[in-house]
């Protein structure tokens, strides 16, 4: 069932494509072409030495028109006219595309279907035309120039525009949301009841949320113990852990009509010190967390927030006993780096990480950093402060000479339980509240105590 309106998802769909009917007429004049071509996608073969294919991801500029997610179909948007829909129909018995999720856009556009992708050719108008995509031979069997293929003057401002969100992106984006965090409470169902593996809380995720490996934004991170200290964990144990004190992070997300959720919790339980004190850890970035969230503005830079972040991890070092010194101390050595090495967030939208807030190279201090852009209104990005016990980081770390800074029994015994991400998604609304938390509407802790 959904929470959204439907009613107001068309309405606001409807409104969507005015607004980039309307603000697409500038950006191709400004890369002086006359209409562009927008690719579906074409099915990838999984490798050169067997006949079958991934899933398909539509690209992202396609999907910015319409939730369509069926291979060698091609939008055609000229300036002046009614943007034009190839809709290519199977007639394969092996597989069957997927219905679309919704069927409003086809009142929206001129809808023309096709049996064989050559013959779209004809709805491609002379001219100046550009094509946007990753099927090249197909643009050029349509008679589109080498040049005009992705052309940066194209891809790049149409990349900053998906950057900022219509009410019909946040109204999908808040369903992702809706349906994600149904998938974590089946999860932290799975590990406070107990028994159960990485593999099998992957599962419950996945039938709570009702989607499949493929539909999620990306490959869910399910991680108990040690294994949250990779990063991306996503080898599941297919066997339950047997430690007195455990832990688990789940990373994982959920797609409604091609928006992309991102959600991190991270929980723990088991008695003793090594537990108590790994749950002091998660409930000071809890609260770290949601601090960062609350200090969003309009028109500050996100790196300043991500630097600010590293500051704030400092002080929780230093307050959990990892780090020993004095605050300057442990800010100014930048020992945080060794226990948090990822950057703050990253835009969300059609992709997971999305485009249009990276345009900036981040300072050599943060090079995993995704967002670099001036924090402004329409902007939907992630929160997602950390901190692991990685231990190749710790290696380096230990020779360092910073070593002396660090309680190393005491990180030896939390090394165990992996690490802690806590991660939401915000909207830049600038209003009296600035942010809009679409991930607090709907899953409110963060992590702490299972």
């Amino acid at each position: 069932m959904h929470a959204v309106d439907l009613g107001e998802l068309e309405r606001a769909y409807f409104g969507h494509v005015s607004g980039l009917i309307e603000r697409y007429a500038p950006i191709l004049a400004a890369a002086e072409v006359d209409a562009v071509v927008i690719h579906s996608g074409s099915a990838l073969k999984r490798t050169e030495f067997d006949d079958q294919y991934w899933p398909l991801r539509p690209t992202p500029h396609f999907q910015h028109w319409l939730p369509l997610s069926q291979p060698d179909c091609a939008l055609v948007v000229e300036p002046g006219t009614k943007p034009k829909l190839a809709w290519l129909t199977s007639k394969s018995f092996w597989e069957r595309p997927p219905e679309p999720d919704a069927r409003y856009f086809e009142t929206v556009f001129d809808v023309h279907t096709f049996a064989d992708v050559a013959d779209i050719k004809t709805l491609i108008p002379t001219g100046r035309v550009a094509f946007i995509g990753d099927a090249r031979p197909q643009a050029r069997s349509w008679g589109i120039v080498e040049e005009r293929i992705n052309p940066q003057t194209l891809v790049g401002p149409l990349d900053r525009l998906r950057s900022l969100k219509t009410s019909y992106e946040v109204l999908c984006l808040a369903e992702a949301n809706r349906k994600a965090a149904v998938g974590h409470a089946a999860a932290l169902d799975a590990f406070r009841t107990g028994g159960a593996s990485e593999l099998e809380i992957h599962l419950r995720f996945l039938a709570a949320t009702g989607q499949d490996d493929p539909e999620t934004p990306y490959k869910n991170i399910v991680a108990e113990g040690p294994h949250a200290a990779t990063l991306h964990h996503v080898s599941y144990s297919k066997r339950p852990s047997d430690h007195a004190a455990q832990s688990l992070l789940v990373d994982a997300g959920a797609t409604y009509l091609g928006y992309c959720s991102d959600i991190t919790r991270t929980w723990v339980k088991g008695s003793g010190a090594v537990a108590s004190a790994f749950g002091q850890l998660v409930d000071g970035l809890e609260k770290m967390q949601q601090r960062l969230c609350s200090a969003i503005k309009v028109g500050f830079r996100y790196e300043e927030l991500h630097e600010d972040s590293h500051r704030q991890v400092a002080a929780l070092l230093r307050e959990v006993g990892i780090a020993k010194g004095s605050l300057e101390e442990i800010t100014k050595s930048g020992l945080s780096r060794s226990f948090y090495p990822h950057g703050l967030g990253h835009s969300l939208g059609l992709q997971c990480h999305d485009v249009g807030c990276a345009l900036v190279k981040p300072k050599d201090d943060n090079p995993y950093l995704r967002n670099t852009s001036v924090i402004t209104e329409g902007q939907v990005f992630t929160i997602e402060p950390g901190i692991y016990f990685i231990e190749p980081l710790l290696e380096q770390l230990r020779v360092s000479e910073h070593s002396s800074m660090v309680d190393w029994e005491l990180v030896g015994e939390l090394a165990i339980m992996g690490g802690v991400r806590i991660e939401d998604d915000l909207v830049v609304t600038g209003g009296e509240f600035v942010t809009r938390n679409i991930t607090r509407e709907v899953l409110p802790v963060g992590g702490g105590v299972a």
